[in-house]
């Protein structure tokens, strides 16, 4: 392993600097030498900044002063460590806790090829660690607009321990190589929130570049196993309205397909359903995409 890789951990923060305690104490066990952590704190409103400077003195933390959404926040992580030189970033969820060996086994495979632009980790549930959250992914070409997890929800018996090519990387674990970024640039801002992951994968691999799976890097998710991700009317609308613009990007023959599926999944199954909040955020999130709206919900 070349120990002498920089490494930029970024952990994006709002309103949520318990999880985000317990991640710096994670990462401080890793055993890979070469890493410094950057806090984003993506203006939070609930003190976050004061707790974390005062209990990490010695990390370094930007204020971006708005909600910039994962794309805005991490790209001005991104920004900041590659002005001071990273080789890498790692993108990490601040609801995670990593294992001592993530880090390095990340980078051993990353750097095992120079055309490798990012690395994934196997990601378990934090209170089920033998329940798979990610595996790698799958995007079919023939049905873009419905990319998923390999592995969600199955027991970890070993089945998916080899380092594997993987159709995206998650932004949960996300270690991108320097090189990459300066061919692709960084996450898609316009997105805001939801599909900036599959979309900076996509066009990482229209590139040339190649997205591994690597299972010696563990990384343990606090996703509630029984909530799935509970629906809500901002994430209904950031899903419909993105995915259309991922699959315009980088699948666009299948456009209309994807449209098809937004307009059942998200508004006709919740109108059956009585779940008319949801439907009218789908019914926005389409409506915004077709008249080019981008950023944050409005």
């Amino acid at each position: 392993m070349k120990l002498s890789a920089t490494i930029a951990i970024i952990l994006l923060n709002w309103n949520g600097w318990r999880d985000t305690v317990d991640c710096v104490e994670s990462c401080r066990k890793l055993d890979y030498p070469n890493f410094r952590i950057v806090i984003v704190d993506n203006g939070s409103t609930d003190g976050s900044e004061a707790i974390l400077r005062e209990r990490f003195p010695d990390v370094e933390l930007i204020q971006t002063g708005a909600n910039l959404g994962f794309a805005g926040g991490n790209n001005a992580g991104i920004r900041h460590a590659l002005v001071r030189g990273a080789d890498y970033v790692w993108l990490l969820n601040n609801d995670t806790v990593v294992e001592p060996g993530a880090l390095g086994a990340l980078v051993r495979v990353a750097e095992s090829d120079p055309r490798v632009g990012m690395v994934g980790s196997k990601i378990v549930y934090f209170d089920d660690p033998w329940l798979l959250w990610f595996a790698g992914a799958v995007i079919d070409p023939e049905r873009p607009h419905r990319p998923f997890h390999r592995g969600l929800h199955e027991r970890d018996t070993g089945q998916y321990d080899r380092v594997a090519e993987t159709g995206y990387v998650t932004g949960c674990s996300l270690l991108a190589r320097r090189e990459m970024m300066a061919e692709v640039g960084m996450l898609d801002d316009d997105l805001f929130l939801y599909f900036e992951d599959a979309d900076w994968s996509a066009r990482a691999a229209r590139a040339g570049w190649k997205l591994l799976y690597v299972p010696d890097s563990v990384v343990r998710h606090k996703e509630s196993v029984s909530s799935g991700g509970a629906a809500s009317p901002r994430l209904v609308y950031y899903t419909a309205r993105n995915r259309l613009y991922f699959v315009r990007r980088n699948f666009p023959a299948k456009l209309a397909a994807a449209l098809c599926y937004d307009l059942f999944e998200h508004v006709l199954v919740n109108v059956k359903k009585g779940r008319f909040p949801l439907a009218v955020a789908g019914c926005r999130g389409i409506r915004d995409f077709l008249a080019g709206k981008i950023g944050p919900m409005p």
